[in-house]
């Protein structure tokens, strides 16, 4: 997975000739603020075809929300990891810290807007002669969100599904998905960790839009109940698009006898249900006024 997400999406990595056969998951103690350790920090190191080792470090809680201050965050992670690779390696003065990559996934609606270096967060000019001090440290951003769709439909990769899955679909899109995700998992075998794990991924794509649902687990039990949410989520669309129709109807015809309409009423009677909306409409010719007309039904 990690392999396809840095092939597909991160070509300056693949400039320095990575070896993947040769990467290897590093298990570094970061902690945060609190003192905390966080789970979600995975980083991978594999040489290149120079020998050096490029430490990928991937934070996959998947930030939902843009983060102004990452660019912080990202150097303080990168001090951690030089730390922690000096004293597991025991190195001495003369020898050479390995060149880092810190990747950043995001995955919320809006596209990300905080600066990717630290350089756009210091209150200092660049021609100041107190600049070449300032920490200068940079990340790679991958926002899922801003990749478009065709683009991801070209690519055969699991890494290019999980950025459609983090896309917004309706229910039979999301369906069209799941089938190239089971389909995926049919041309290459031995996968059943991350097959468990687009399970999870679909599951809660579904949730997000039925949170009271009961979603199996098999994915092509999800796959049919998108189907039958397709359906239902037709039919209720039809019916809300007719009952805003009325609710436009029932305004326009009530200002050409009353006047324009208050804000208030206007947002009532847009709110309203179905049986409101015909009941005012079946006395709208006879109501003397506009209180009449309303105060009889809530």
């Amino acid at each position: 997975m990690v392999e396809q997400l840095v092939r597909e999406f991160v070509p300056e990595a693949m400039a320095v000739g990575l070896n993947f056969a040769g990467m290897e998951r590093v298990n570094a103690k970061f902690h945060d603020r609190d003192g905390k350790r966080r789970e979600g920090d995975v980083i991978w190191r594999m040489p290149t075809s120079g020998g050096d080792d490029v430490f990928l470090y991937i934070m996959c809680e998947f930030q939902s929300s843009v983060d102004w201050w990452m660019a912080v965050r990202t150097q303080v992670y990168e001090g951690l990891l030089w730390q922690h690779v000096i004293a597991e390696k025991k190195m001495k003065p003369g020898d050479y810290l390995p060149p880092v990559l810190m990747l950043v996934l995001y995955n919320g609606e809006q596209r990300w807007s905080a600066p990717v270096e630290t350089a756009a967060l210091v209150a200092l000019p660049t021609e100041s002669p107190l600049w070449p001090w300032q920490p200068q440290v940079r990340y790679h951003l991958l926002d899922m969100g801003a990749v478009p769709e065709e683009e991801l439909a070209i690519r055969d990769s699991l890494a290019a599904l999980l950025f459609r899955l983090e896309h917004p679909h309706e229910p039979e899109e999301l369906a069209h998905l799941v089938d190239e995700v089971v389909g995926w998992f049919r041309r290459y075998s031995g996968y059943d960790d991350l097959k468990r794990l687009f399970t999870e991924l679909v599951r809660q794509a579904i949730e997000g839009y039925e949170p009271s649902v009961a979603v199996p687990g098999d994915m092509m039990e999800m796959r049919s109940m998108l189907a039958n949410l397709g359906e239902t989520w037709k039919k209720r669309w039809v019916a809300e698009g007719e009952a805003k129709g009325e609710a436009s109807a029932l305004i326009r015809l009530t200002e050409k006898r009353f006047g324009p309409l208050p804000a208030d009423l206007r947002a009532r009677i847009l709110a309203a249900d179905a049986a409101s909306i015909e009941a005012w409409l079946d006395r709208l010719m006879e109501a003397p006024s506009i209180e009449t007309l309303f105060s009889a039904t809530n």
